[in-house]
Parts: structure tokens; sequence; C-alpha cells
């Protein structure tokens, strides 16, 4: 455990700073694998240099996160666990309209992928080579499905979905729309802005997933 690395031999008295000191090394390490795997990549990023970037000993990097597969696991999974994620969820399943839904889940995704991007494409780069980090990359794409399929339950319980259009295929198509490769398509290969990314997906998604206006099925009638 950390506290076994950084801690100073201390009576008890020291608890308290011993474990704030344990906390900033820890947060140190993190942000310092963060900043090297965007900047380097994965494999080119050394342990020793997150270890001299954190002021810690390499031996302190390896017990803080198990190295480097484990703090590159440790930082994904941070981000689908964090507070804002579980606002999110809560956002999406207290919405009532459709469109409105859409549009949340749109806007929700081009943020995390503002966020999370620079991280993720290192990721992606290195899950053909390493099967642990194949793995790490599975965690990022089964909480966005999660949410994804969260989504498509909602607007199937609005009598929203269009017809031919259960949960699992409206899943699919937000998932097609929505996923980090469907982003990287339209900012790399694409040079569209993440402006007109949103305002395209608002309407591909709504007019792909939703019944049409006049439909009175749309409004939950039978």
């Amino acid at each position: 455990m950390i506290d076994d690395v950084v801690n100073e031999r201390g009576d008890g008295g020291r608890t308290g700073r011993r474990s704030e000191y344990a906390r900033l090394t820890r947060q140190a390490i993190l942000d310092a694998a963060r900043d090297l795997f965007v900047r380097k990549g994965y494999f080119a990023t050394k342990v020793e240099e997150i270890a001299r970037m954190a002021r810690v000993a390499p031996a302190t990097v390896y017990a803080v996160g198990g190295g480097k597969h484990g703090l590159l696991r440790t930082l994904i999974e941070s981000g689908t666990t964090n507070e804002d994620i579980r606002g999110i969820l809560a956002r999406i399943e207290s919405i009532t309209e459709p469109r409105e839904l859409v549009a949340f889940i749109v806007h929700a995704t081009r943020v995390k992928f503002e966020q999370w991007s620079p991280l993720m494409r290192q990721v992606v780069a290195a899950a053909p080579r390493e099967p642990s980090v194949r793995e790490i990359q599975q965690i990022a794409h089964d909480s966005m499905r999660n949410g994804l399929a969260l989504t498509a339950r909602q607007l199937a319980a609005m009598g929203a979905l269009r017809e031919g259009v259960d949960v699992s295929r409206a899943t699919d198509l937000l998932w097609l729309h929505l996923c980090n490769a469907a982003y990287f398509i339209r900012t790399d290969d694409l040079g569209w802005s993440l402006d007109e990314s949103e305002n395209w997906l608002n309407d591909a998604l709504s007019h792909t997933l939703l019944r049409l206006a006049a439909d009175p099925a749309s409004s939950g009638a039978g």
C-alpha cells in the first residue's frame, strides 16, 4: 500500500499528515502519468520518467498504481466513476422530452470527448499491441455503452423510438454516432469542429431514432 512506501516513521499524532502526503503523492503520480501518456504515448513512457516528474522513487510508482498498466487503468476508471458521470446518468433518467434527451446525450459525449480524447488517442494506439490496454479500453467502452443504453431505454419508455428501432438497435445507433471512434473520424478525417459535429448529431440522431412529430405514437398514443 502507498502508506507503507511514502509514510515516514512517526507516532500516531502524525497520521493525518502522512495520510495527506500519501494522497498528494498518489495524485502527483497520476498527473505525471497522464501528462506523459498524452505527450509520449503509452509505450514510450517509462516508469522512471513518471517517478522523476512526480518527484518520487520508481518503487513508489509501482506501489501506488502497479506501474504503467495500473496507472492507466486507474486514470480511465476515474473517468467512468466520478461525480459528473453520476450526474449525467441522473439527468438522462430525469428528461421526459425525446429531442431534449437526444440533445443532452450529444452534448454530454461532446464534453467528455473534449476532456478525454488526448488520453483515449493513446489508449487506441496502444490497444492493438497490448492486451492489458485493450482491457482498459473496454472499461471505457462499457461505461459509455451503459449510458447510451440508458438513453435508449428512456426513449423507448417515452414511446419515442421509430418503428423497427428497439432498445438494442437504438443503443447501437447511439454508439455508431457518439463513440470516440466516430468523433475521431469527424474531427480528424473530416476536419469538422465540435460545434459542427454537435449540430449534425442532433439532426442525424433525431431523424435516425425518433418517430415523426406527426406520428401519434410519438406522444405515447397506441
